[in-house]
C-alpha cells in the first residue's frame, strides 16, 4: 500500500500559513507528496522547498481566479492527478494532523485498501478561532469533513475544495476516522486576519462590510467558546508558544478551570454539544 499526501499552495507566506507544519504533520506517513503551488505574491516556491524532503514534489500552475471559489477544487484537482498512491490524504495549508493519529490513521488505509464500499476516511474538525485554546462549534462552523480518498479516478474535489464527490454522483461512501482535523485558519495576528478576509473576498468566498477591509480583526471576548484543554500537535508548538493572545488565554483558562481534569491530563478532545445559532 502506497500514500500520497497532497495540498494546494499561494502566498503562504504573506498570509501566514502553518503549510510546513501541515506537510510535515503526515510526512512520516506518506510515501509522496504532491503541493502544487501557484502563481505567488511571495516566496511560497522558497517556503516550500526548504522541507528538504525527496518526498516533495513541487508542481507549479497559474490560478486563473476568475472562476470564484472553484478555484480551490480545480487546482486541488491538478495536485490529485500527481498522486500516484493507493489512497490520497489532502490536507488545506492551515489544517494540520496530530502525530499520535498517524498510526491509527494508517492501519485504517490497510483495513479498506480493498474494500470497494469504502471511499474515503472522515475527520472531525475542530476549529480554532482567536486563540490556541479556543475554537468553535456554533452554526456554520463545520464539524465533519472528508480528507483521505481512494485514488482510483472516482473521487475528486468539489467547489471550494471543502470537500469531495464521487465523479459518477453517486454518494459517497465513507468510514469515520475518529481523529481530529486541526485547523488553524482563524488563529492569525489580527492584520493578517484582515489582509485574508479581503483576500477571500477577491476570490469570492465572502462580502465584506467597508470597515472590515482594514484596520485589525476583531475577535471579541474569546471566553464566549468552549475551552480547548488538549494537546496540539508537537509541530505546531513553536507557533503556539509565540503566539501571545493565546498564551494570555491559556492563563486565565487556567485559573477558571483549574478544577478540570482534561486540563490536567491534556486530554484531547472536542465536545458533541453542537450550538444551532451562530456566535457574534
Amino acid at each position: 500500500m502506497k500514500i500520497s499526501g497532497f495540498t494546494i499552495a499561494r502566498n503562504a507566506v504573506k498570509f501566514n500559513y502553518p503549510i510546513l507544519e501541515s506537510i510535515r504533520s503526515i510526512l512520516p506517513i506518506c510515501d509522496e507528496f504532491i503541493v502544487n503551488v501557484g502563481d505567488s505574491e511571495d516566496d511560497t516556491l522558497g517556503l516550500i522547498g526548504s522541507l528538504g524532503s525527496d518526498k516533495i514534489k513541487i508542481v507549479r500552475n497559474v490560478w486563473d481566479l476568475s472562476c470564484g471559489s472553484e478555484v480551490l477544487s480545480r487546482q486541488t484537482n491538478l495536485a490529485l492527478k500527481e498522486c500516484r498512491g493507493d489512497w490520497a490524504f489532502y490536507l488545506q495549508s492551515d489544517e494540520v494532523i496530530h502525530e499520535r493519529d498517524l498510526p491509527k490513521l494508517k492501519r485504517l488505509m490497510q483495513k479498506y485498501v480493498h474494500e470497494k464500499n469504502v471511499d474515503a476516511l472522515r475527520f472531525q474538525w475542530l476549529h480554532f478561532y482567536g486563540s490556541y485554546f479556543r475554537y468553535r462549534i456554533d452554526r456554520g462552523w463545520y464539524q465533519k469533513q472528508d480528507r483521505i480518498i481512494k485514488n482510483n479516478g472516482t473521487v475528486e474535489s468539489c467547489g471550494d475544495a471543502f470537500g469531495f464527490r464521487r465523479v459518477d454522483g453517486r454518494e459517497l461512501k465513507r468510514k469515520n476516522a475518529h481523529c481530529l482535523l486541526y485547523h488553524y485558519g482563524w488563529v492569525q495576528p489580527q492584520e493578517v486576519m484582515t489582509q485574508r478576509r479581503v483576500n477571500a473576498e477577491s476570490i469570492g468566498f465572502t462580502r465584506l462590510m467597508d470597515d472590515e477591509r482594514q484596520g485589525q480583526y476583531d475577535y471579541g471576548d474569546l471566553s464566549r467558546f468552549p475551552a480547548y484543554f488538549g494537546e496540539h500537535p508537537s509541530v505546531m508548538r513553536e507557533k503556539i508558544l509565540k503566539h501571545s493572545l493565546s498564551q494570555r488565554d491559556w492563563g486565565n483558562i487556567c485559573k477558571k478551570f483549574w478544577w478540570n481534569p482534561l486540563k490536567w491530563f491534556r486530554v484531547r478532545y472536542k465536545t458533541g454539544r453542537r450550538i444551532k445559532k451562530r456566535i457574534q
